[in-house]
């Protein structure tokens, strides 16, 4: 249900994660085993759009248990550093960067809320900023998540988002075909559902949620005011999970509607960056 923001969301949408680290750790979804015997988990058009990372830094807000942050530390990057505000993450995604073998200095991961983030990561600058599949839905407040963002972004690097499409969340769920939701409302969607998109059957107690829509005009607006130099923003028609029940999933692992059913934008990416006198 949509409502004012409660005060309690971080601690409720904290409580939330850390319970369900544990069942990600242990998911198929995630299947760490096979990640740690080499699987690569980010998207083709995330490696195309960031580029070559080799022998830069790059920090990753929002991280999780920190598998895209590694996964961009084994193309190369020089340092990685992932930041999370659930310790629980941040412990698993130490744990995993010691099972590859990496040092603190190569893979650090510290827990922190990403509005802290300038005070919490080692370096005051990054190469690459880099954040997004399922992270803004979780913030109130983008123009200050843009401008702490955009302060880490080094001169000469930029800040890479790959976000699902708010559209998405407009329209019913049954069909992805009908507009059902207001797509510019600023109310918090409080939810309570149970288990979780990597075991929807899991036993959990966390259930309470608070969650913002947020549309692509108020995050490029923000980036822009924060001083970065929009590069690109590229909409996508296809969703990393099966948001509708007509999705169709291809062999890259990504859900698009049917060839006989029109378009969406169902995720979208955008590249800011900093000039290098800047």
């Amino acid at each position: 249900m949509y409502s004012p923001t409660p005060d309690d969301w971080r601690e409720a949408n904290r409580a939330r994660w850390d319970e369900r680290v544990p069942i990600h750790a242990a998911s198929d979804y995630y299947d760490l085993d096979a990640f740690l015997a080499g699987r690569d988990v980010l998207r083709a058009f995330e490696i195309a759009e960031v580029g070559d990372v080799t022998g830069r830094t790059l920090l990753h807000l929002q991280c999780h248990i920190g598998l895209d942050t590694l996964s961009w530390a084994r193309r190369g990057a020089a340092q990685v550093v992932g930041l999370d505000f659930s310790e629980p993450a941040v412990e698993v995604a130490r744990g995993l960067a010691g099972s590859l073998g990496l040092s603190q200095e190569r893979a650090a991961f510290v827990p922190s809320d990403v509005y802290d983030a300038a005070e919490a990561v080692p370096d005051s600058a990054y190469d690459i900023v880099y954040t997004g599949t399922g992270a803004l839905n979780w913030l109130p407040d983008v123009p200050r998540w843009a401008e702490v963002a955009a302060s880490l972004v080094a001169p000469g690097g930029f800040l890479y988002l790959a976000e699902f499409h708010p559209l998405t969340d407009c329209l019913d769920d049954e069909t992805g075909s009908t507009v059902t939701y207001d797509y510019f409302s600023r109310d918090a969607w409080v939810d309570e559902s149970p288990g979780t998109y990597a075991d929807f059957d899991a036993a959990t107690v966390h259930n309470r949620s608070v969650e913002w829509q947020h549309p692509v005009g108020e995050v490029v607006s923000a980036l822009a005011a924060a001083g970065l130099r929009i590069e690109f923003l590229h909409e996508h028609d296809a969703s990393l999970f099966a948001r509708y029940p007509a999705l169709v999933r291809h062999a890259d692992g990504s859900y698009r509607f049917p060839a006989d059913r029109p378009r969406i934008p169902m995720m979208y990416s955008v590249k800011a960056s900093r000039p290098a006198g800047g």
